[in-house]
């Protein structure tokens, strides 16, 4: 019995783990501190004597704010710049036209343009065209113009053939005719691409003559107004034709520089410079939306000169 409570006496003796005695011999009972089981997280945050977080506050770097209010004040300036050169007119910027171009009434005649405009760029030219809406399309006809292909020019070949022998390289003619063309290699401008030109009912088409302003269109900006001999001048002047690719001049009817333009962009600016010439030559005018096209056009090219008639100037 003795020897039984000096076991038990000894065991209670015995402090557990996480108990500690203190100087009297009383035990100072603590629990451990409680530890998150989760894997890769920190089971106690760093604090300080306080019991405060001891990590550092973030703080900004001078230079970066001072790269941000350098950011805002440039934008504010651009935008107040930009107000200002929009207020004053200088901005958006137009490209220099140069000087007006000289112009002239020659005596009227078939095969002769209503005005001679002497040489000047394209965006001068056009800035000496009447802008207005479009006038009414009533009791338009092609024969308006007088006959498909005369011979405007008096020099024994029919306009059309004049075309094809100027535009086409390597042309061959029907027997020995210097005028009826039969065979040619078109380097098309609208497109880019190359099209050979046969002669024949079923080939003919593929290479057709564009009037550079539609004649639907030039009835709608003056034509009306001028005398049946100045509109077949019109319709034949070498100026205002081009050999073109049967689709693609189909495809333009009537459209002006705002509704349509060459899908070859290389010669978008020389096409439109001669949309300007012929309308200058004959006394067209323009409507805003087709002038505002053209000017955006041109703008790309402003050194880009406008053409004179295809008519020859009396020596």
């Amino acid at each position: 019995m003795a020897r039984h409570a000096v076991v038990v006496a000894a065991r209670r003796s015995v402090p557990h783990a996480g108990t500690r005695v203190n100087g009297c011999g009383d035990r100072d009972r603590r629990r451990a501190p409680e530890t998150d089981s989760r894997p890769g997280t920190d089971a106690r945050p760093e604090t300080d004597s306080q019991g405060t977080d001891a990590r550092p506050p973030t703080r900004r770097s001078p230079e970066r704010g001072l790269l941000q209010v350098a950011a805002a004040l440039s934008v504010l300036l651009t935008a107040a710049l930009g107000g200002w050169l929009h207020a004053s007119g200088r901005w958006p910027f137009e490209p220099g036209a140069g000087p007006a171009p000289v112009m002239s009434t020659p005596p009227p005649g078939l095969g002769t343009p209503v005005v001679r405009v002497g040489p000047a760029s394209a965006l001068a030219v056009l800035d000496t065209l009447q802008v207005k809406g479009r006038a009414p399309k009533t009791n338009y006809q092609r024969s308006e113009f007088g006959e498909a292909w005369l011979d405007a020019d008096a020099n024994g070949c029919d306009t059309r053939n004049d075309v094809l022998r100027r535009d086409l390289q390597h042309a061959t003619f029907e027997g020995a005719s210097l005028c009826q063309v039969k065979a040619g290699t078109l380097a098309e401008p609208y497109t880019g691409r190359t099209i050979e030109f046969r002669r024949g009912a079923a080939t003919s088409a593929a290479v057709q003559i564009d009037h550079v302003v539609a004649l639907g269109n030039a009835w709608q900006t003056g034509a009306q107004r001028l005398t049946p001999v100045q509109r077949q001048s019109l319709a034949n002047d070498p100026l205002n034709l081009l050999a073109a690719d049967g689709p693609a001049n189909q495809e333009k009817s009537d459209g002006d520089a705002a509704t349509w333009l060459p899908p070859d962009k290389k010669f978008r600016c020389q096409y439109v410079a001669r949309q300007v010439s012929v309308k200058a030559a004959y006394r067209l005018w323009v409507t805003p939306p087709e002038k505002a096209a053209m000017t955006r056009v041109l703008a790309a090219c402003p050194g880009i000169q406008s053409l004179p008639s295809g008519y020859a100037a009396p020596s």
